[in-house]
């Protein structure tokens, strides 16, 4: 088994959601020794976390929810683990001390956090894209204030990271994100007016929370991304290629000027971006299933429909207008998705939510945190209004 060169202190914040559980798997199947917990975040799921707290030891546990935390100290009281509740535990939490951090909280609500992690320093692998989206600027200029180092996690920054290998922009013609296409890449509009949150849930090839899982059934967690990545590789919105890949084992891809393209292939397990990220800039084992080659047989490569999907081109736009407009754009997708798991909403209309939401708001650009979190807010608050004319019950 590969072992890494020195033992690194690890805060999750997240810790209970598919992101935070895989990475702790990825931990306790190293070698021993070779991590340890400062920090685990959750928002009030006090059973995983307690169970967590316990069998990696960790310094503090923290609940987002203050109503979890009797739950939280009943299960762990008395046992020397460090305690607490609230948002402004979860900011502290981030700033404790660790040498690495994975900033898995799902949505905007992981802002904060993230900003404290990286004026704390260390590497901190970003698995919130939405804090990217939201506030690139702010998100940058923490990283280079506090020293740290920002890692993809998404599985296809993740591997445009690790085609560009250190080389210059310049050299760059392009990168390619894949999409899976999700559940309904081949169904007719008609069809697709009458998906249900528990068709959308049903993603054909990856496990993921319910959030991006319907953000992958719109195409939305790939809009997102084409923003995430222009911010984290410094590249304009031209050069940066979605391609529909319903095999998921090409993750990504880097295009030279010299013609070259390097991809990155895998199975379509998100610790494979996460061993990645845990064990950078060295390699660690990870017991993940291998790609078979042979048996994959083909990769097929389309570019996504335009009338399926029309989220894609809605965050292309927020990217080129740029100012409040991603932030506009991911606050309404938010709450355009969680009306729609509540079955208050159709699932076309999700994208349309948010395009009325962006028509009817000024894109300002927002300066400094409180400022982005105002308009998240009013962006929210609009998005409901378009969303309460189209809502329906099931």
């Amino acid at each position: 088994m590969a072992k890494l060169s020195m033992a690194r202190s690890v805060s999750i914040l997240g810790a209970t959601g598919s992101v935070g559980r895989s990475t702790m798997a990825l931990m306790e199947a190293a070698a021993p020794g070779a991590f340890r917990i400062e920090a685990l975040v959750a928002n009030r799921d006090v059973g995983t976390l307690a169970e967590q707290a316990r069998r990696f030891r960790a310094r503090l546990a923290v609940v987002a929810d203050h109503a979890a935390y009797a739950g939280l100290k009943a299960e762990l009281g008395g046992q020397g683990i460090e305690l607490a509740a609230g948002p402004e535990a979860v900011i502290e939490a981030a700033a404790r001390p660790a040498d690495w951090t994975m900033a898995a909280i799902v949505g905007a609500v992981g802002l904060r956090s993230t900003l404290a992690a990286l004026a704390r320093g260390g590497t901190l692998a970003l698995a919130n894209k939405e804090s990217l989206v939201c506030a690139a600027e702010l998100v940058l200029a923490a990283a280079r204030r506090g020293g740290a180092t920002l890692l993809p996690v998404d599985s296809e920054h993740n591997a445009v990271f690790q085609c560009l290998a250190g080389c210059s922009p310049a050299a760059i013609e392009k990168v390619v994100l894949t999409a899976s296409g999700g559940p309904f890449r081949d169904w007719p509009l008609e069809r697709m007016a009458t998906v249900t949150p528990d068709q959308a849930l049903r993603h054909p090839v990856w496990s993921m929370g319910a959030k991006i899982s319907i953000d992958s059934a719109t195409m939305m967690n790939k809009g997102l991304e084409v923003i995430e990545a222009a911010h984290l590789f410094g590249l304009p919105p031209d050069r940066i290629e979605v391609l529909v890949h319903p095999q998921s084992a090409v993750h990504g891809m880097v295009q030279y000027a010299d013609g070259s393209i390097l991809a990155q292939l895998g199975t379509p397990d998100m610790r494979t971006p996460i061993a990645h990220a845990l064990a950078w800039p060295e390699r660690m084992a990870a017991e993940i299933p291998r790609l078979d080659l042979v048996a994959l047989a083909r990769l097929e490569f389309f570019a996504p429909d335009p009338l399926r999907f029309p989220a894609l081109r809605l965050a292309r736009a927020a990217l080129l207008a740029g100012g409040g407009a991603p932030t506009i754009l991911n606050a309404a997708n938010e709450t355009a998705v969680g009306l729609f798991l509540e079955r208050r909403l159709r699932f076309l209309d999700i994208a349309a939510v948010v395009e009325d939401t962006l028509a009817r708001l000024p894109a300002c650009r927002p300066e400094g945190l409180e400022a982005i979190i105002a308009l998240d807010a009013d962006a929210r608050a609009e998005a409901a209004r378009q969303a309460e004319a189209r809502a329906y019950a099931v």
